[in-house]
């Protein structure tokens, strides 16, 4: 008895012990708000250490009728495996939480908030929703500056961090974001360019040849990436996406035609014997020609070849049009195309080594190297010509390479295994040309899929694609989000943006987010032609060029937090949408 007695007494000033570790929740998770223009509170929570708050458990509510709230905007949270609601979303140390607001009158409008939220302690104790009473003053909104549309979105944290990071931290993450970038479709075609400028060396292949020749190359496309950047962030569009017509577009791609024949032996481009003894023998040729061609050529290669917009590009071009700071923004933007231009520079000094030296082996490597820049072309041009020429043209590039490797010609009988191999590849573009001619010549005009319409898929494969609403001008955006009264997804689009068709292939035809975007009105931009409507519906999102997403909600708020810019997967797009509060 005695012992139990004492037990229970232990127990009791043990309760109380611990008891007095855990803090008043009015302590632990401190609110308070400000206004970050006239229409848009933000409310922040400072949490103890050791303390966490639910995502889904904040409400707030405003006293009187002078105003109400739209749908907040949360950033994205810590998963967290709870004992009580299983696995959540919840916030540690702080959480900034973005509120919209109808007014009903003009001028200065106090509000009083009431905040509620619900929190836990690492240790064990949870707490009883808590609410709470704040006050703010929202100012005029005609005198009030807006706010930024974009701090919450990929692209705005960059603008911010380098705004706030260090010189050469700065600069340490654009040269990993341009490696990052690399990987991307826009700087895929940059490979066979600068891989058909070492092969057109022939026998002057070597390690420092090809690395002064890439070297060059990557250098004239970061001076564009930093030049093109500067002048897009200090006058608010994307100078590239002028450029991206079919005069220009053919141009270019008559330039790769024109090296293409001279990789198979028709002509050979050569500065004239007097120019060429004039000039230093120690600058690397261009069929020829000089390192300058080269640097040329990668400086039109950024220009014309990678104009979509991804995350890290939209934050430095956001930075330079907020502070105006050119100078740092041009050496960021440069810095990232150095990092873009890094496997380049691997590619052209293992090109200037591994290619062969002579012999049979030499001219046939540049034939090679020719198809592949006619490839270049023609992927150029096929945003700009119709979808029926473009799959003629793929038809022909490979039914014509084809017949070429002997596709059609009995082997020997003692065949070796290198001539059975060559000649299955081309038993292989022959019928994948064929199948891109018949497919064209019935009607088919999708290259991934050219005898969709024999088998009866046409109509499924439209069936796939979402069904945007375009629309033209800002009047007209805006006029469709206030007569949606459902949530809206606003979609940047152009003909010649590869990430943007990526979008439209990968992304936007997975049923699983179709299901999760049918309660959404469906709205695209098509900014193909850069006129002045396109370029002011751009601005008005401070947006430099497509692919870029922007979601409003039911009240035709827009919902600043969650904004897309560059290509997402299907499972990294979902993940955006759960943050909109899309079930998955």
């Amino acid at each position: 008895m005695t012992m139990r007695l004492l037990f229970l007494v232990f127990a009791f000033f043990l309760s109380i012990a611990h008891a007095e570790e855990f803090l008043d929740p009015a302590v632990a998770f401190k609110p308070s708000v400000k206004a970050l223009d006239g229409q848009t509170l933000e409310v922040s929570y400072e949490i103890a250490k050791g303390y966490y708050l639910y995502r889904n458990k904040f409400r707030f509510t405003v006293d009187g009728e002078t105003a109400t709230l739209g749908t907040p905007s949360f950033p994205k949270g810590k998963e967290h495996n709870d004992e009580n609601f299983g696995k959540v979303e919840v916030y540690y140390k702080s959480v900034a939480i973005r509120i919209p607001v109808e007014r009903m009158s003009s001028g200065p409008l106090p509000l009083k908030l009431n905040v509620t939220s619900q929190g836990c302690a690492d240790a064990g104790v949870c707490y009883p929703p808590q609410t709470q009473p704040v006050s703010v003053e929202l100012p005029d909104p005609a005198s009030a500056p807006p706010a930024s549309a974009v701090d919450g979105d990929e692209s705005g944290k960059i603008a911010a961090t380098l705004k706030n990071a260090g010189f050469w931290t700065s600069l340490a993450f654009f040269f990993i974001a341009g490696l990052g970038l690399s990987l991307t479709p826009c700087v895929f075609p940059m490979i066979p360019i600068l891989s058909g400028i070492i092969a057109g060396q022939g026998h002057k292949n070597s390690h420092a040849r090809g690395f002064a020749l890439s070297v060059a190359y990557v250098l004239g496309m970061a001076v564009t990436y930093a030049a093109a950047g500067v002048a897009a962030g200090l006058s608010g569009t994307l100078i590239s996406a002028a450029l991206q017509n079919p005069w220009v577009l053919g141009s270019f791609a008559l330039v790769f035609v024109v090296l293409s024949f001279s990789m198979f032996g028709f002509y050979e481009l050569q500065l004239p014997t007097s120019l060429q003894s004039k000039l230093s023998e120690e600058s690397g040729h261009l069929q020829g020609g000089r390192g300058i061609g080269v640097f040329l050529m990668g400086a039109l290669s950024a220009l014309i070849v990678g104009p979509c917009v991804a995350a890290p590009l939209a934050g430095a071009l956001l930075y330079i049009g907020q502070t105006g700071d050119a100078v740092f923004g041009g050496v960021a933007l440069f810095v990232m195309a150095l990092g873009m231009g890094a496997p380049l520079i691997a590619v052209g000094v293992a090109g200037g080594s591994l290619l062969p030296k002579t012999g049979p082996w030499m001219e046939g490597v540049k034939k090679a190297f020719g198809v592949l820049l006619l490839a270049t072309a023609v992927w150029l041009v096929s945003p700009v010509i119709p979808p029926v020429a473009a799959m003629l043209a793929w038809a022909a590039l490979l039914i014509i390479p084809a017949i070429y490797l002997h596709a059609l010609d009995p082997l020997p009988p003692h065949a070796k295994g290198w001539q059975r191999f060559w000649k299955g590849i081309g038993i292989v573009m022959l019928l994948t040309g064929a199948a891109l001619l018949i497919g064209a010549l019935a009607g088919g005009r999708d290259p991934l899929q050219p005898l969709a319409g024999l088998r009866g898929n046409a109509v499924a494969a439209e069936e796939k694609r979402l069904p945007f609403e375009r629309v033209k001008s800002v009047a007209e955006l805006e006029a469709r989000i206030k007569a949606a009264g459902r949530p809206v997804m606003l979609d940047f689009y152009a003909d010649w943006c590869v990430s943007c068709k990526e979008m439209e292939r990968f992304t936007f035809s997975d049923p699983a987010v179709q299901a999760k975007l049918a309660g959404f009105t469906l709205l695209q931009a098509d900014v193909t032609a850069n006129s002045d409507d396109d370029k002011a519906l751009l601005a008005k999102f401070k947006l430099f060029g497509p692919p870029g997403i922007i979601f409003y909600d039911a009240k035709g708020q827009e919902i600043k937090s969650v904004r897309i810019v560059g290509f997402q997967d299907t499972a990294l797009f979902q993940k955006s949408l759960q943050q909109l509060g899309v079930a998955s």
